[in-house]
């Protein structure tokens, strides 16, 4: 059978904030992660992935807490991290941890939910930043399609 293709595949991006501490642009985002899906789709893999199998991907904005929560019951770590991906098209993003870190790098509360969106459709295309090597080519990927996602059509 032949493996439908990364825009066949995926009909739907879907972005929702389940938090309320932090407002944020929700139809930016989803516009954003919509490219940035086309951007990972034309990375090549060995063997189809999470991500070219999926009809939907779902990016869930919640609260540090509900990020702890997850954090442990799935990975036994106490704390929230910045984005928890599931096989299934679901990431998780912590707009609070979020925050602290654009404070810390300088960067745009919008730049850094950004990244984070790359990091986890890049985690659901089969990359690992586990190790040293991995993370460093991870890394240049995600600055690759951010800044592809980010570019303004011409016109």
């Amino acid at each position: 059978m032949r493996q439908r293709s990364t825009r066949e595949a995926i009909r739907r991006v879907k972005v929702r904030n389940l938090q309320r501490t932090v407002p944020i642009d929700v139809v930016d985002l989803e516009r954003f992660a919509t490219k940035a899906v086309r951007c990972c789709a034309v990375l090549r893999r060995r063997k189809p992935t999470d991500l070219t199998k999926l009809r939907e991907v779902f990016i869930l904005f919640i609260s540090d807490r509900r990020m702890a929560s997850l954090h442990r019951q799935f990975l036994n770590q106490s704390g929230p991290t910045d984005v928890l991906t599931f096989q299934h098209g679901e990431i998780f993003i912590s707009i609070e941890t979020a925050r602290r870190q654009a404070r810390a790098f300088g960067n745009s509360l919008t730049r850094e939910l950004r990244l984070y969106i790359v990091h986890g459709l890049l985690h659901l295309h089969g990359f690992d930043d586990q190790k040293r090597t991995d993370a460093r080519k991870m890394e240049r990927i995600q600055k690759r399609i951010l800044a592809a996602a980010t570019a303004e059509p011409v016109t």
